[in-house]
């Protein structure tokens, strides 16, 4: 059940989903930030989102286990690509934030489903590779789906319909899978306690990674726009930070399951909280350092969210992935509700580098955290 081959179509469905959300969320924040919205309403469209994510949270183990894995992802894909359609029919920012709110609760199962059916093929072992190799699978279809903004332009339908086509399809490939679906989860509760229990760092943890990454991600398109970044720059930099995630994903992961995974978070966190220092302190307007800032912070930040999740899920029973997943979700979301609305509030006060200062505080406060947790249980 290890092997690469069993894990295709899921990655292959994953690959279309995270495409086409990833197209959206990016055409979104340009179009608003172009159309002139502030930058508090562009936060408030983003926070939406991920506040919509973690309400998905909350029913997904009850959806999973009423109608199991492929049909709840089917019935979310469909959802969350009219969705798409429809905000790009009618450009509207308070509709858009009803969207993007029902997209985010879609996407939550739909994630959710592709975790917690990777998490149950693969065994402690390797766990933190396969999530490797699935987050190479996130960055490459997130990275690819940034060069068609400057490609086809952000004024028209072209790209929305782009986004709709990407998410319908994903639904093919896990379909045509194999039928070793994952049972219904045991815990039909939506239990944030068990994973607490389970891994509180891996909690903590995923709180840190919503409020850090989604924030350069979402708000980039305002960040160099601010700056004076052409459409091509602003792509170039999204992407980079996107892309950088493959260069340390898999590493860290093989060392994760050769090691402490603890250890290898504490790298990662102080590699981000330099990269975000860097940014803050000596990029200025200059391009080049800005996407080689954010390729660094990329590099370092992406790989958290695997690590934090194989922690927990090595405590995991069999039949409690799904409950694991949900939980991580939520406090990922949690994260990534405040921390968009926090850090386009200060780029609002103290102009678009504040970005990094809110993503240097955070990482800090994380890495500070992973410490104490280590001497506190130094096994």
């Amino acid at each position: 059940m290890n092997r690469l081959s069993t894990l295709v179509p899921l990655l292959a469905s994953a690959a279309l989903l995270m495409f086409g959300n990833g197209l959206q969320g990016t055409l979104i924040a340009w179009r608003a930030a172009s159309d002139g919205f502030p930058a508090w309403l562009i936060g408030l469209i983003t926070a939406a989102y991920y506040l919509g994510f973690a309400a998905g949270c909350f029913h997904l183990t009850h959806i999973l286990n009423a109608i199991g894995h492929i049909r709840a992802f089917s019935a979310m894909a469909a959802i969350a690509t009219a969705s798409i359609i429809l905000a790009g029919m009618v450009v509207d920012p308070w509709l858009w934030l009803i969207l993007r709110l029902v997209s985010g609760y879609c996407l939550a199962v739909l994630f959710a489903v592709i975790e917690s059916w990777l998490n149950a093929k693969v065994e402690n072992s390797v766990r933190a590779r396969t999530l490797s190799v699935y987050r190479y699978v996130d960055l490459i279809a997130n990275s690819s789906a940034q060069y068609f903004l400057p490609w086809f332009g952000g004024e028209t339908f072209i790209l929305f319909g782009i986004s709709a086509i990407a998410m319908s399809l994903s639904l093919t490939p896990i379909s045509l899978a194999d039928r070793s679906s994952p049972a219904p989860p045991d815990r039909v509760r939506f239990d944030l306690r068990y994973l607490w229990v389970t891994s509180p760092l891996a909690a903590v943890g995923c709180v840190a990674v919503g409020m850090t990454n989604t924030v350069y991600r979402a708000l980039g398109p305002v960040y160099c726009l601010g700056l004076g970044f052409t459409t091509e720059a602003t792509a170039w930099f999204l992407a980079a930070s996107i892309i950088s995630g493959v260069v340390l994903q898999y590493p860290f992961g093989h060392f994760s399951d050769r090691n402490d995974r603890r250890s290898v978070i504490m790298v990662a966190a102080s590699g981000g909280l330099l990269a975000s220092l860097l940014l803050f302190f000596f990029a200025g307007a200059s391009v080049f350092l800005n996407i080689a800032g954010v390729f660094l912070l990329g590099a370092f930040s992406m790989p958290l969210y695997s690590m934090c999740s194989a922690h927990a899920n090595d405590r995991a029973g069999p039949g409690d992935f799904a409950v694991i997943s949900a939980a991580l979700l939520f406090f990922w979301a949690a994260g990534a509700v405040a921390g968009p609305w926090m850090a386009a509030s200060l780029m609002g006060w103290f102009g678009p580098k504040s970005m990094f200062a809110f993503t240097a505080a955070v990482q800090a406060v994380f890495l500070t955290y992973t410490v104490t947790r280590k001497l506190q249980r130094p096994v």
